[in-house]
């Protein structure tokens, strides 16, 4: 099972499919006892019938005897199919997640890094929407409505009027369901996918809090989500109200109709085609047969969110499931190759990187600049393999880095972003990559990053909850963690993206510290950067301009040419002369 899973994470058709199986195949089964069951609900009308008809005639009470065990064993059992069913709903539910939240998962963080948002978080909470709704109450309704001609079937044995009322009752309610769906529909999915999009805005929002505060901006993003609930809320209730209404009449017109053959067999037991327990019998089987389509009138709204949080999972696996290797790749520790990348972001017209090439030998330490907006974080997220390549590719020893199994290539490489994040967890775990690892590799690390000592000093050392909520770290403690973090392992990639831009004198003498040690170690260092002290540690030199190469080479031979192009003082640039105003 394991294998066809992994098998079918390749191909997102495939995975979607598989999971639609799965459902089809709990729900077949759960259908099939559910006959089983309807039959079983026969139990209560058909005993008073008995008993009306027959014990109180007769006076008999070994008839009554018989009667009531029978009936005591068909409950039992019913009970028994009734759990196994849920357990079958349960079932369905927890393999329907099994087989997606892996791959459901990679396709929310590969489209957060393509689009921004939090996709990801939204995936996962569909996922358990629909879990949710699998083994609630709702899904069978339908299920039970498939067996309605069993209560048919029974009702025109006891007499065709009741069957004909019961058909006619069906009908309307029928009709009443559709009238809902029709009425309520689009009005609930536009509520549902608005509230979805204002919840992760204000998510995403509140995460800056401290700029919110600092800066006042609460009462203006305040009035903005407050408008965004109120229109989400407003087509919420319009939906619900329109629904609920259809609900309560589908209930009063169920009850009526339960009269109606209340009615009708009074007449006919005076008119003498029928007796009074059959009366009875009519009254409850007719109840029962119209209980599973006012429960899907009630129930509707369930439906509609289901089918619009499927439908936003499997717009997420088609569209934006990540192609990787599925076997581990043994450690490398030949060049990195760069070949003609070129990269578009969605929804922008010309590309970000613009057919880039060039390539480094173990133990070179390259430092990329350039202007704000030239594509230098965008190349260092294509280096580690975080985005996909729209033509050509980057190469670790021949190897694919966005192909790579990412488990294996993380062990190759370490990374430290231009926008410093710590996971929720402890120190340790944040270093170690969230792994279970020898705590003298953490240390290691911690070590090479010089953050030994400063560690030491937190609250519980290496033990110290970090993250949202938790132990607060000023940017440089964070970034230096994150350094660690990056050198956990001793990486033969280590891409490091402004590594110093919240750090000290005594930070960035420890970050030139590690840059020397992995140099000495065989890994290749690629440093984003603007200080020239970070540059002075580099052996080569790229320059980046509008995503194209402006020049690389040598640092001293470039640096030079960089000097060569400045333009001279001018004698309007000179200093003004003492006693004038600059």
């Amino acid at each position: 099972m394991a294998e066809q899973v992994e098998a079918a994470a390749k191909d997102p058709s495939r995975l979607v499919r598989e999971a639609r199986k799965t459902f089809a195949t709990g729900l077949i089964a759960a259908a099939i006892l559910s006959g089983f069951i309807t039959l079983l609900q026969l139990t209560a009308p058909l005993f008073m019938l008995q008993v009306h008809d027959r014990v109180l005639n007769s006076q008999s009470l070994d008839t009554l005897g018989m009667l009531v065990v029978i009936a005591a064993g068909s409950l039992a059992l019913y009970g028994i199919l009734e759990f196994i069913r849920s357990q079958i709903f349960q079932v369905m539910g927890t393999e329907f997640v099994r087989r997606l939240n892996h791959s459901a998962i990679e396709a929310g963080v590969k489209s957060s890094l393509e689009k921004g948002g939090s996709l990801a978080s939204e995936v996962l909470r569909d996922l358990n929407d629909l879990r949710s709704f699998i083994t609630s109450n709702a899904i069978s309704a339908p299920l039970e409505a498939l067996w309605v001609p069993i209560f048919l079937a029974v009702l025109f044995i006891l007499h065709p009027l009741y069957g004909l009322l019961a058909v006619i009752s069906a009908f309307v309610l029928i009709g009443l369901n559709i009238i809902s769906d029709m009425a309520t529909r689009s009005l609930l999915k536009e509520a549902n996918t608005a509230n979805v999009e204002n919840v992760a805005t204000m998510a995403s929002t509140l995460r800056h809090a401290e700029t919110i505060e600092a800066m006042g901006l609460m009462p203006a993003l305040a009035r903005r989500w407050r408008k965004n609930q109120v229109n989400a809320s407003e087509l919420m209730a319009h939906g619900s109200r329109r629904g609920k209404a259809i609900h309560a009449l589908t209930r009063s017109l169920r009850f009526g109709m339960q009269i109606a053959v209340l009615a009708l067999g009074a007449d006919l037991v005076i008119q003498g085609e029928v007796t009074a327990g059959t009366m009875i019998a009519a009254s409850i089987i007719t109840g029962r047969l119209l209980l599973p389509f006012d429960n899907m009138t009630e129930n509707w709204r369930q439906w509609v969110f289901a089918f619009t949080a499927w439908g936003r999972v499997r717009e997420v696996l088609e569209n934006h499931s990540s192609i990787r290797q599925s076997i581990p790749t043994p450690p490398s520790e030949g060049p990195l190759k760069v070949d003609r990348l070129v990269f578009v972001a969605p929804n922008t017209p010309l590309p970000v990187i613009k057919g880039i090439s060039f390539t480094l030998d173990p133990g070179d330490v390259l430092g990329i600049v350039g202007p704000s907006a030239a594509g230098k974080s965008t190349l260092a997220r294509l280096l580690v393999g975080a985005l996909q390549p729209t033509t050509g590719g980057v190469f670790l020893d021949g190897h694919n880095v966005y192909l790579w199994e990412r488990a294996s290539f993380g062990a190759m490489v370490g990374y430290l972003p231009q926008s410093v994040s710590l996971l929720d967890g402890t120190v340790r775990e944040n270093i170690s990559r969230m792994y279970d690892a020898d705590p003298q590799m953490v240390i290691d690390a911690a070590r090479s990053a010089g953050v030994h000592e400063m560690i030491g000093r937190m609250p519980l050392g290496y033990d110290t909850p970090v993250g949202d909520n938790k132990y607060t770290l000023s940017g440089g403690q964070k970034q230096r963690v994150a350094l660690a973090r990056a050198l956990f392992g001793r990486p033969r990639l280590l891409v490091l993206d402004e590594p110093n831009a919240n750090l000290d004198t005594e930070g960035e003498v420890a970050l030139l510290r590690a840059i020397s040690s992995a140099k000495k170690n065989g890994a290749i260092v690629i440093v984003i950067a603007h200080r020239p002290a970070i540059m002075e540690a580099t052996d080569k030199i790229l320059v980046l301009e509008d995503g194209r190469i402006g020049q690389f080479g040598e640092r001293t031979e470039v640096v030079s040419n960089i000097t060569r192009r400045l333009p001279a003082p001018s004698a309007d640039r000179a200093l003004p002369a003492s006693g004038e105003v600059a």
